[in-house]
């Protein structure tokens, strides 16, 4: 179609297009040849366009010279086969605490149910996706997470047992850039396994933190289902200092599964990761918006 019989609307509508792409060229030269990792989780993945579009992102990622590592959650998706199971499931800061049954449970959701989706979505979109669990090929090496509260009474502190919920210890690095030199596209389920061959169910969040520590990465993305860091008044804060989010944390605000996003961010930029970001998931194309866009979506954590 010839650009002259276009009607006016139509050609600004391509004009737009066209300058989006000149503003997206200065942000694909920085982040080329560079390892980003994204948390992938919340009810995004239950959205079929939003999944959809995710895929598509990624596979446009690797196109355009970026190599991105997916680490995904699921924990809507682990809510309702627990639900179907009959398990009852709990929560403290924003982790689920988990026994020995709730653990198989977890590593079928992850392992076999959501990490394989992911990766032929991935696949299905043009990418080149292979899936990883964390407690297999040592991947994840990973401890028991231990929790200290104070009591509100006495202030006194205890550990907390959250059953088989791990945190990382060590990350097998090499092995994941032995997968990227070959043009695979990671997708690892957050799942870690001690020195006894104990599966822990790891907080996904701090496993992409873990990882893109481990790998040096040039930006980690933790996709949710919030805009970002919302402040007392619930409104979005663009964007933290490292010290500033250090500070933050302990704010009366800050709340539940946000806890762990933003101790996990402040980890992997005192790791050597550049800049962190939590950003909406349920937003279109969140990826593209961040990376290639001016002022990109969320709060930026930099160091």
């Amino acid at each position: 179609m010839k650009f002259d019989f276009l009607s006016e609307s139509d050609q600004a509508y391509f004009i737009h297009k066209a300058s989006t792409l000149v503003e997206a060229l200065p942000y694909i030269r920085e982040h080329s040849g560079k390892n980003i990792v994204i948390k992938y989780g919340g009810h995004a993945m239950d959205d079929g366009n939003l999944a959809e579009n995710f895929s598509k992102d990624i596979g446009l990622l690797k196109e355009v010279g970026i190599n991105p590592i997916v680490v995904h959650g699921g924990g809507p998706q682990i809510g309702k086969m627990l639900k179907k199971k009959k398990i009852d499931s709990n929560f403290v800061e924003g982790l689920r605490v988990t026994d020995k049954e709730t653990v198989k449970v977890v590593e079928e959701v992850l392992a076999n149910d959501i990490n394989k989706k992911i990766v032929e979505d991935i696949n299905s979109s043009g990418g080149k996706a292979m899936g990883f669990a964390g407690n297999q090929n040592n991947l994840i090496t990973a401890k028991k997470l231990e929790m200290a509260v104070k009591d509100s009474d006495s202030n006194i502190e205890k550990i907390l047992d959250l059953g088989f919920v791990g945190e990382p210890i060590s990350i097998n690095s090499s092995f994941i850039n032995d997968h990227i030199v070959k043009g695979i596209i990671p997708v690892i389920a957050p799942l870690g396994i001690d020195e006894k061959g104990n599966t822990y169910n790891i907080n996904a969040d701090t496993a992409a933190g873990a990882i893109a520590g481990a790998l040096r990465a040039s930006k980690l993305l933790l996709l949710t289902d919030i805009a970002g860091i919302l402040d007392e008044n619930k409104k979005l804060i663009s964007s933290l200092s490292y010290e500033e989010a250090i500070k933050i944390i302990s704010k009366n605000f800050i709340r539940g599964g946000m806890k762990p996003k933003i101790t996990t961010c402040i980890k992997a930029i005192s790791q050597g990761v550049k800049q962190a970001t939590i950003l909406d998931g349920r937003i279109s194309h969140a990826l593209i918006l961040e990376l290639f866009t001016e002022h990109g979506i969320g709060t930026q954590i930099y160091s």
